[in-house]
């Protein structure tokens, strides 16, 4: 069971987590083994990140005023969920991650400057810190709980901020750290987001990667299922603060999700679904806010039935890249692949890729934040070619938004693209780049920023969504 930052996002949303987590192990001839993951409490990884700013800049003060944020939230949330005789030691716990934190900080300052790898390290202290009240607070309600680094479960490659799991060893050093705990039927709190190099460096899984943590322990440890605990009710149609009418899905595929999430729908981390494909573990999204409500099965593969599209889903704080070649003796292919090459290395994701074939242009989307990575990486790579005129100049587009319609059942589903750029059309949306893959699973629309959310809602519609 993995908790996202609203779901322990303070110490009465955490005691609603453990009694989720209590009341799936069961008791008597129905228990079950148990392993929690958990995010930072809401905003504290945004915090965190502000602290190490002013460290990097030398602002003391805005170091000061951020760390006693950071301490008084936790203290507070600890005075809450432990008794009194116990609230001593368990505030001397959170001292002790408070001090490792300003620790790492302290060297930023005396650096001025931020290395990824102890950024990495830094951040993960949100974790430590909710996983610490959360195992204290099941402990003082007679449970055999354990706060756990995911650094002692997780091993990673050394992408600092962005890292990836190595499966084959996390599998054993998971099962060696966490079996048994939980053989002694004691409950796991593994702290989401963070894991560790084979050396033990420690690694990020990049933003919103509690998710993907979840994913890579339940496929190391066997799991049966994993359920994502999160602030809605599941997987919807739409987003509702766009379409009124969107629903929830009672079930999706693991292929859908994972386009769906690339694609902005805010429910999933991209990566999340990757881990359990070859083990065909299930995922449920659940609202620990509303933990009646039935949420969303991701599953491998939908019965038949369900033609044309799941949902649609969209991305507004997006760029378009444009590069064309000054003449026709020049090969954009030989250009758009020395790009990629160059994106691929600082870990840029493509959103979409359109080109043409005569004029050998070709465009791109990307997000916003990481644009001037990505013009930077650009003018290195094409370096030669700039200088010389090769290539005309580099045009981007800030005013666009990229729109995704995704469904299983759209593949052979004939005429079902024409009427989507109807829709678009009927809402006097102007169309400017489009891309599908050879699945068929995704028909990607870029388009203007001031017409995003018209052509979701004629989409939603016309798909009878």
């Amino acid at each position: 069971m993995k908790f996202g930052g609203t779901s322990v996002g303070s110490a009465t949303r955490m005691k609603a987590a453990c009694d989720l987590i209590v009341a799936a192990g069961g008791t008597g001839a129905t228990k079950r083994p148990v392993v929690a993951v958990v995010s930072a409490m809401s905003k504290i990884t945004d915090l965190l990140l502000e602290i190490t700013r002013h460290a990097e800049a030398g602002d003391d003060a805005g170091m000061e005023r951020g760390l006693e944020t950071l301490s008084s939230r936790h203290m507070e949330a600890a005075a809450e969920l432990v008794p009194a005789t116990e609230l001593e030691r368990v505030q001397a716990g959170v001292a002790a991650l408070m001090a490792d934190f300003q620790r790492i900080a302290g060297g930023i300052r005396m650096l001025g400057h931020r290395p990824p790898r102890a950024v990495d390290e830094a951040i993960a202290i949100g974790e430590r810190l909710s996983a610490l009240l959360v195992s204290e607070h099941l402990k003082s309600r007679g449970l055999d709980a354990e706060g756990i680094n995911a650094s002692e479960a997780v091993v990673t490659d050394a992408v600092f901020n962005n890292a990836s799991p190595l499966m084959d060893a996390t599998g054993i050093k998971a099962k060696a750290r966490l079996y048994p705990l939980l053989e002694r039927g004691g409950i796991p709190i593994v702290t989401g987001f963070n894991g560790a190099t084979a050396d033990g460096r420690p690694t990020t899984l990049g933003r919103g990667g509690s998710d993907f943590s979840a994913s890579i322990l339940a496929a190391a440890l066997e799991a049966s299922e994993l359920w994502i605990w999160t602030d809605v009710d599941g997987i919807m149609t739409a987003d509702p603060r766009l379409v009124p009418d969107a629903r929830i899905l009672d079930e999706i595929t693991y292929s859908e999700a994972a386009e769906l999430a690339y694609a902005g729908a805010k429910v999933l981390h991209p990566r999340t679904l990757a881990p359990l494909v070859e083990r065909g573990i299930p995922v449920w999204s659940k609202n620990s806010f509303s933990p009646d409500k039935p949420g969303t099965r991701i599953v491998p593969a939908l019965g038949v039935g369900n033609p044309g599209a799941r949902a649609v889903t969209s991305m507004a704080n997006v760029a378009l890249v444009s590069v064309e070649p000054a003449s026709a003796t020049v090969s954009g292919v030989h250009l758009m692949a020395r790009i990629l090459d160059a994106l691929d290395r600082i870990n840029i994701e493509i959103l979409a890729l359109s080109s043409s074939s005569y004029r050998q242009s070709f465009c791109f989307l990307v997000r916003k934040e990481e644009l001037d990575r990505v013009l930077e990486a650009i003018d290195i790579a094409l370096a030669l070619e700039i200088t010389h005129g090769y290539v005309k100049t580099i045009e981007v587009d800030r005013e666009v938004g990229l729109l995704a319609v995704v469904g299983e059942g759209m593949k052979g589903f004939s005429g079902f693209a024409g009427r989507i750029f109807t829709a678009i059309s009927r809402a006097e949306v102007n169309v400017m780049a489009i891309a599908q893959g050879s699945s068929e699973l995704t028909i990607s629309v870029v388009v203007r920023r001031e017409g995003l959310e018209k052509a979701v809602r004629a989409v939603h519609t016309e798909c009878h969504l």
